[in-house]
């Protein structure tokens, strides 16, 4: 009887629901696409960009989620660099079983006859580096032990640098020059697509003591020291025994602040996490504001059901129908309406999160539990909605239920 009455009368359903549609669909749209990007952060914004049960050694943070002061920025800038000597100290040193690779960067240009590509990131390290970071080579090879000992002038370029520079040829043995200096490409890596639209494949890699080591890490210096270790238990472990390990090679005495940095890819997952947070927190009160005026508007409809029903309520009381029975009839009616209502927002929510993740970088992943909320929701809803309504019908008197018109 209830999905005939949404059926009869279509327009008036329609703005009955809609009240609970927008509501349903803002929670399943929201969580959505906060669930996909929480799966996205940890598994290719941090893993790609730091690396699995991966932290690093560095003078100061290279993604911070905070406000960084002016005292804070120069402190940082009066550290001391993390050194060779630095790196070999805690390399030799670390108990836990890790792996280790030295790292430096910087944007370079990078020529092969007269085509340039500009703005790639060069890279200086060491072949443990590949493990690392998961990257992995498509054709060719990395480069060893010995040509990092001896700084070979050899590459390993991204996959759309190698696009970009050879247009189609074979890039293994070409050529290219970095300021100058000569480098071989000795392999090309697999293609790693993008993060946030941003492509992950315009990189070169070379070993640290390279010649153009100068431009990159100059003056023994290193931007960090990556180690990886086979859990995050051990990383932790890890973690613990380098910050010792720095510390006793700084003299640095209790109390006194590290003047270095250890960062993880939970350090770097801190600042959305905060707006994950914030979306989280304030969602409960946008959803209820939607449901509140949804509810209230489904109120004012079966109220307005029970006055033009009035004569089917005194037929049903004179045939026998108890007050329940007409109790029950109008807090169904009320419950299906809006419960149809939640099942339209959860089905547009879901077309909005996918709608999201295909026609932007930005993933979603649909939340079960978002689904159950929405349909729970709308009963609810539907349920306190229809209370009055319901009350007042069923409290009518059937004889002058049976003389309206």
């Amino acid at each position: 009887m209830a999905l005939r009455t949404i059926v009869t009368q279509k327009l008036k359903s329609f703005f009955s629901l809609i009240g609970v549609l927008i509501g349903v669909t803002f929670l399943i749209a929201v969580v959505s696409i906060v669930q996909g990007m929480n799966v996205y952060m940890e598994d290719q914004f941090a893993n790609r960009l730091i690396g699995l049960n991966t932290f690093a050694l560095r003078t100061f943070p290279n993604f911070n989620s905070g406000n960084v002061t002016d005292d804070m920025w120069r402190a940082w800038m009066r550290r001391p660099r993390i050194s060779y000597a630095d790196a070999d100290y805690v390399a030799e040193r670390l108990k836990t079983p890790a792996v280790t690779a030295r790292f430096c960067s910087d944007r370079m240009v990078l020529s092969y006859g007269s085509k340039q590509a500009k703005d790639i990131e060069l890279m200086g390290t060491e072949p443990s580096y590949f493990d690392i970071k998961n990257v992995e080579v498509a054709t060719g090879r990395i480069f060893t032990p010995q040509e990092v000992r001896v700084g070979a002038p050899v590459l390993v370029v991204g996959s759309e640098l190698g696009e970009k520079l050879f247009q189609g040829l074979d890039p293994l043995g070409r050529e290219v020059t970095i300021r100058g200096l000569p480098y071989r490409v000795i392999g090309v890596a697999a293609r790693r697509g993008t993060l946030f639209g941003i492509s992950l494949d315009k990189f070169a890699v070379m070993p640290f003591r390279a010649p153009a080591r100068r431009y990159i890490c100059p003056l023994n210096i290193l931007d960090e020291l990556q180690i990886k270790a086979a859990n995050p238990d051990l990383m932790l472990t890890a973690m613990g025994e380098t910050e010792a390990l720095m510390r006793t090679r700084r003299g640095l005495k209790p109390g006194v602040e590290n003047n270095f940095f250890l960062q993880n890819a939970s350090g770097a997952l801190d600042g959305w996490k905060k707006i994950s947070k914030i979306l989280f927190t304030a969602l409960p009160g946008l959803v209820a504001i939607s449901l509140v005026v949804g509810g209230i508007v489904i109120m004012n409809i079966m109220l307005m059901a029970v006055a033009e029903r009035t004569r089917e309520i005194g037929i049903r009381k004179a045939l026998g129908a108890k007050r329940r029975d007409i109790l029950a009839q109008f807090v169904i009616e009320s419950a299906t309406l809006s419960t149809v209502g939640a099942a339209l927002g959860i089905a547009t929510g879901i077309g909005l999160a996918f709608a999201v993740r295909a026609l932007t970088p930005l993933p979603a992943a649909v939340a079960p539990w978002s689904i159950a909320v929405g349909v729970a929701l709308g009963m609810t809803v539907g349920i306190i909605a229809g209370v009055y309504p319901a009350t007042r019908a069923s409290k009518l008197d059937p004889i002058t239920a049976l003389r309206a018109e």
